[in-house]
């Protein structure tokens, strides 16, 4: 009999299992963008419910408009998406300082899981940034004081993979499988009337969220659990095969495969494992720079009908991955999966007799992506997207701290002395865009500047250039509607109304 899954399984396979405690709470959270950069583009829309572990609500809703700052064009695409003008950010809106006073107040306190819908990849990383240029830690909101961050979407796609029943399920209009949110709530009937709304969209995550825990108790408990580190590497590296659901795999499998691990990341970031799907004959004889070519990224239309997928992926033990033991699989499952037991075992038994396959793994990562080397420049126009370059310092957080406790008046004659050049340059932009009146004459002048190098570099390539050029192609496509017409005409005159003369 195949065990289903519980606290007490998980035990038995080496799992701790994860109790949540009685003062923790959830906050469901979504944003809504000026594009899809989180180094360069902006939050125009943040939404936020913070719940009980039951998935009731706790106090009233966050709905902010964050205000577009003049040094960035939204792209237009994006706004055609949510809707959401730059002028409507600066008539109701708060700075990006404002509102970081309220989220890092009231909402990441302690012992609060975040959660979205694709947070992981797209919300959390927007705001890393937002949090970094305006001088808080990047990180600790979601680790620090017991909060850690947790991600629907892949919960989502394992509960359609392995126990679909008392959910319905959609389709996309080609007849693929599809687990986007709209989707989702409208043929389980959830009210989701503003798709692309922050606020619209975070209640329909918690809905799906109670859908999921009312009908699969026992795996939503589970999945929860994997926002432990610990937790995932226990499974990972027992070196067994387990069931893995990431959106790398095929939506035709429901984005789900049986992996193992291959070998550790240098960086320790966690594992790259292998799809057991894959015959690996071909790739065993392999030198490293021809799996690094194989590896690389390419446009779909670069690829071959039927090339398949390179069978090796990283598995990031911080990234809330959707893993299960291989016990979970019942007959159903592996028929809804397309799972053939005697393929996964001969591919994993050609896998383990293979010798120094890890070691090339490894190699090919490295020529993909060599170790990146300390920048002996810093530009002021890129170090928004500075983040990930390097560690500040305790000396530097807590002239962090003075800058974002200053108010106007005191920001005019602070200077906080940065060891780290990132910061230092980071402050004549912070001040600009949250506090333009703390600046002095000197500081206007290198500001109208700054504006003229980011939007009117290049010319003719330039962002200004390519911001104006992609208006006049939403406007010429036949598929414009009026009410898009309208936001396109909203575009072209903020940015006419912010491009610096040159």
């Amino acid at each position: 009999m195949v065990q289903g899954l519980n606290p007490a399984h998980y035990l038995q396979t080496g799992l701790i299992w994860y109790y949540t405690q009685s003062d923790m709470t959830f906050y469901f959270y979504d944003v809504e963008t000026s594009g899809f950069n989180p180094r360069h583009n902006r939050i125009m829309q943040f939404g936020g419910q913070r719940t009980g572990m039951d998935l009731e609500p706790i106090g009233q809703p966050d709905n902010f408009l964050i205000k577009m700052t003049p040094d960035v064009l939204p792209e237009p695409d994006a706004v055609l998406t949510h809707g959401i003008t730059p002028q409507q950010t600066l008539a109701d809106g708060l700075s990006e300082a404002e509102f970081l006073k309220h989220f890092s107040a009231k909402i990441a306190s302690p012992n609060t899981i975040m959660v979205g819908f694709n947070n992981i990849r797209f919300d959390d990383e927007f705001m890393r940034f937002t949090l970094w240029r305006n001088f808080y830690d990047a990180y600790e909101w979601q680790w620090k004081n017991g909060s850690s961050k947790w991600d629907l979407l892949d919960v989502v796609r394992m509960t359609r993979a392995l126990r679909p029943d008392g959910i319905e399920w959609p389709f996309a209009p080609d007849g693929k499988a599809s687990n986007r949110l709209e989707f989702l709530s409208s043929v389980n009937k959830i009210g989701h009337d503003s798709a692309h709304d922050a606020l619209s969209d975070v209640k329909a995550e918690m809905a799906i969220a109670q859908l999921i825990k009312s009908k699969q108790p026992k795996l939503f408990e589970y999945l929860l659990s994997l926002r432990s580190k610990t937790n995932v590497e226990v499974l990972v590296n027992k070196r067994e095969p387990f069931i893995y659901t990431s959106g790398r795999y095929s939506s035709e499998f429901h984005k789900t495969t049986i992996a193992t691990k291959l070998a550790a990341d240098a960086d320790n970031r966690g594992s790259f494992v292998y799809d057991l799907r894959t015959d690996p004959k071909a790739y065993l004889k392999m030198s490293p720079k021809q799996l690094a070519d194989k590896w690389k990224y390419r446009p779909r239309k670069e690829k071959e009908p039927d090339e398949e997928q390179f069978p090796v992926k990283l598995l990031a033990y911080n990234r809330n991955p959707a893993i299960a033991p291989l016990s979970v699989l019942d007959g159903a499952s592996k028929a809804r999966l397309k799972i053939d037991m005697n393929d996964i075992n001969k591919n994993l038994k050609a896998l383990r007799a293979a010798k120094g396959f890890d070691k090339a793994i490894l190699e090919a990562r490295e020529l993909l992506y060599p170790a990146a080397q300390p920048k002996l420049l810093i530009d002021e126009q890129q170090v928004d997207g500075q983040l990930y370059d390097g560690f500040v310092s305790e000396q530097d957080r807590i002239k962090a701290r003075m800058v974002r406790a200053a108010d106007s008046g005191e920001l005019s004659s602070l200077n906080p002395d940065f060891a780290d050049e990132r910061l230092q340059l980071l402050f004549p932009l912070y001040k600009a865009r949250n506090f333009p009146k703390s600046l002095s004459k000197s500081e206007q002048t290198w500001w109208e500047e700054f504006k003229v190098r980011r939007l009117l570099d290049g010319g003719e390539t330039s962002k200004a250039a390519a911001y104006f050029k992609r208006l006049e192609e939403l406007r010429n496509q036949k598929s414009t509607n009026d009410q898009q017409k309208h936001l396109l005409e909203e575009l072209d005159l903020y940015g006419q109304s912010v491009i610096p003369a040159a």
